[in-house]
């Protein structure tokens, strides 16, 4: 089975979004900060993708994208950045920084299930 991790502050969002991804029929892992996501790539080796959020507290999500890629377990697996910054130029420095893709928040339910199954089956 698809495991993928959401790495979100927010509990609403990140109902939200596990509920999405459960109705896909994948299995879920769910960190409410930075640290917890890195712990649990630690402990968990097949993981097949994962959203993160780049507002988090004490470690933004960018620092946690590069702790990821430094990582030997976890620096293939793909990462989507899921965010409120919908600046114009957000999505192109959150791809050079090494995400694979790009979710806006509020969440387009059909852009997101299209952005989260091409990133698993790429």
């Amino acid at each position: 089975m698809t495991k993928v991790l959401v790495v979100e502050d927010n509990p609403m969002n990140m109902e939200l979004t596990v509920d999405l991804l459960e109705s896909y029929g994948y299995e879920v892992e769910q960190a409410e900060n930075g640290e917890k996501a890195l712990d649990i790539v630690n402990e968990i080796n097949n993981l097949d993708l994962i959203l993160l959020d780049i507002q988090l507290p004490r470690m933004d999500g960018l620092e946690v994208l590069t702790q990821l890629k430094k990582m030997d377990n976890s620096k293939n697996i793909p990462v989507i950045a899921l965010t409120a910054h919908a600046m114009r130029g957000d999505e192109n420095k959150f791809i050079n920084a090494g995400c694979v893709g790009y979710i806006s928040k509020p969440i387009d339910i059909h852009e997101f299930k299209k952005t989260v199954t091409d990133n698993i089956n790429s």
